[in-house]
């Protein structure tokens, strides 16, 4: 008999053990709020990448060949039409002036008084993006001596799928991976007629001009671009938060609970996403009642030693230590 008891208790603290550790912890409880599904406005935008470019690039050749003198601008100056960006020597009057040197300083300056450099000059109010030269160089006829742009415009690759959605005059958001936290407005102002093959995809060129250069805004530049092409379409709209997506690429929508708490899941077929709100384009009626999951949010608090297993953990005194200095 009192073996009896005795494997009746052992039973018992195993069973209670096992619903202990087995049981859900309180922070591990999801919890969701309810929500419905409803018509309204969304934005429509065709998102892509592109590139800064000028929208004339202009390069500077020098007359003849040569030496360069003297540069009077670096790259990113700002210069109008006229002038100048340097002077170089043509290869008469540079095996003049290197003789004149020989005989003393009185003839080398006035064969320099005589014998005027030539003037480099800018063609284009612009900017200068390229000097490719250095002072005592010697230049041959088809040296790049500068390159300069009129304006700084964006350039977008589409999709031929998306081409036909593009109009001139559409709003459009530039963001640059060197300044993601930066937008940019511009407008489209030209759509290229030949677009080229990449991949077995047809990619058009879109132009578009900001509405402000920024100071950073440099050639070549990799661009994120979000062009709106349509302000306000109307539809079915849900929560972004309330989208469930599956393994297997299908997105479902929690429509309420079974008898034992668990979500009770709808296939539904989702479109355009923007501003946290996601468009249904079937699977859900308007007014129709979902939920989605709230994530509680816990800040680290200060002095909060780290319990990451990938963290190096000090022995058990310092810790000690370490806890009595924070408090």
């Amino acid at each position: 008999m009192k073996k009896i008891i005795v494997f009746a208790i052992i039973a018992a603290l195993i069973s209670a053990g096992i619903y202990f550790f087995s049981r859900p912890k309180k922070d591990d409880l999801k919890k969701y709020e309810e929500t419905q599904a409803s018509f309204g406005f969304i934005k429509e935008f065709v998102e892509t990448t592109g590139q800064i470019q000028p929208l004339n690039r202009v390069e500077i050749l020098p007359p003849s060949s040569g030496r360069i003198e003297k540069i009077f601008i670096e790259e990113g100056t700002n210069v109008k039409a006229g002038d100048t960006l340097a002077l170089m020597s043509s290869q008469d009057r540079v095996a003049i002036l290197d003789s004149a040197r020989a005989m003393g300083d009185k003839e080398y300056k006035e064969w320099q008084d005589t014998y005027k450099p030539i003037r480099i000059i800018a063609p284009i109010d612009g900017r200068v993006i390229l000097r490719n030269i250095v002072e005592g160089q010697t230049v041959g006829a088809s040296t790049v001596l500068f390159a300069m742009s009129d304006v700084l415009i964006t350039v977008a690759s589409i999709d031929e799928s998306d081409i036909g959605k593009i109009k001139v005059g559409q709003l459009a958001f530039v963001t640059l991976d060197a300044y993601p936290d930066i937008t940019v407005k511009g407008r489209v102002f030209q759509i290229l007629d030949e677009g080229h093959n990449s991949s077995n995809v047809i990619i058009y060129k879109v132009k578009m001009k900001m509405e402000n250069i920024p100071p950073f805004f440099k050639s070549q530049m990799t661009a994120n671009i979000k062009i709106m092409v349509s302000n306000g379409r109307k539809a079915l709209l849900i929560p972004s938060s309330a989208v469930v997506y599956s393994k297997d690429g299908k997105t479902y929508a929690i429509t309420g609970f079974d008898k034992k708490g668990q979500p009770l899941e709808k296939e539904i077929k989702i479109g355009m996403e923007n501003e946290g709100k996601t468009e249904v384009k079937y699977g859900l009626e308007d007014g129709e009642k979902i939920f989605f999951e709230v994530k509680d949010y816990k800040p680290q608090i200060k002095g909060e030693i780290s319990t990451s297993p990938f963290m190096p953990k000090r022995p058990v005194g310092q810790t000690k230590k370490a806890l009595r200095k924070i408090r």
